[in-house]
């Protein structure tokens, strides 16, 4: 009964995914940024001869007649638009009207890993979402946990802003995201635009769950012993460099009444053994802030900016 039962609710899971995928991929793209290798296609009404179809540089820019280089990358579509705009109102046209169109998208990576029908690497063209991710993947498997990692490598040093660089603050970044609140509740906050190299890791239930600065952050069997948290950091690797081991944050959701707990301990004190050792659950999920914040709703603010994880509201 029980393996009919999980059956049926991966089924119903993977119905409300290919719904929302399908939702998302009718979505406007006005907000994507363009980047190097996207192809571009520049229309003047004013004049034919501006008319002109453009690949983006591995720099990030564009030539076009009278204006030269102009940067894009980063920008979308209706800014480019209104930069080419506003420079041709400069010296050769009253009130131009321009229209920009992104014909090709530049080719992504993604990776959806673990709890999946069909994990792999996957090329992507413009805007994917976690729910199309999960689609592409053939949806989840029964034994797949409630919730899935997100993981975000830092960027390309040539990427990093000059702030960036001289503060080494770039770092790889992971992104909790419950899945009972984005499928089954329809959070669609939860359903985060992907970049390219995002790893997408859905892990087996019956886990604990460690995230944040750690060095392997994941999930992790618990196969039926008495695990810790400091040992569930250990499972992860320990502590990153700049982990705050102070505040670890545990969450707990209860399925039976949807109660969610917040339990806070300190790695330092547990492993001097001036604190108690706080025994962790199945599906707990493990949380080590970046080291010099205070406490880990400061860090997942400025990680998540406004998600709602877990059931939680973090602003």
């Amino acid at each position: 009964m029980k393996e009919i039962e999980a059956q049926k609710q991966a089924k119903a899971m993977n119905e409300k995914i290919l719904m929302g995928a399908y939702s998302a991929g009718r979505g406007p793209m006005r907000d994507y940024k363009v980047g190097s290798e996207d192809l571009l296609e520049v229309a003047v009404f004013e004049d034919e001869k501006l008319n002109k179809t453009v690949r983006v540089s591995s720099q990030g820019n564009i030539s076009l007649p009278l204006l030269g280089i102009l940067r894009v990358k980063g920008l979308t579509a209706s800014e480019v638009e209104r930069e080419i705009r506003d420079l041709l109102s400069e010296k050769y046209f009253q009130d131009p009207h321009v229209t920009v169109f992104i014909k090709e998208y530049r080719s992504q990576r993604i990776s959806v890993l673990g709890a999946v029908e069909k994990p792999s690497v996957y090329d992507i063209s413009g805007r994917k979402t976690v729910l199309e991710a999960l689609a592409m993947a053939g949806g989840l498997k029964e034994d797949a946990s409630h919730i899935l990692f997100l993981i975000r490598p830092p960027k390309p040093e040539e990427e990093l802003s000059q702030e960036n660089k001289e503060t080494n603050q770039e770092t790889a970044k992971t992104f909790v995201i419950d899945l009972d609140e984005l499928v089954i509740k329809g959070n669609w906050a939860l359903n985060m635009i992907l970049l390219n190299g995002d790893i997408i890791n859905v892990p087996v239930s019956g886990r604990v769950f460690v995230g944040g600065y750690v060095k392997q952050p994941g999930g992790f069997p618990m196969k039926g012993k008495r695990v810790t948290v400091s040992q569930a950091v250990a499972m992860a690797g320990g502590l990153a460099a700049k982990a705050d081991g102070s505040e670890a944050s545990i969450f707990r959701f209860s399925e039976k009444d949807g109660r969610k707990e917040t339990i806070v301990a300190n790695i330092y004190e547990i492993e001097a053994g001036k604190a108690k050792d706080v025994e962790v659950k199945e599906n707990d999920i493990v949380i080590i802030p970046l080291s010099g914040m205070k406490g880990f709703f400061l860090e997942l603010r400025d990680t998540i900016k406004g998600l709602v994880g877990f059931g939680y509201t973090i602003y």
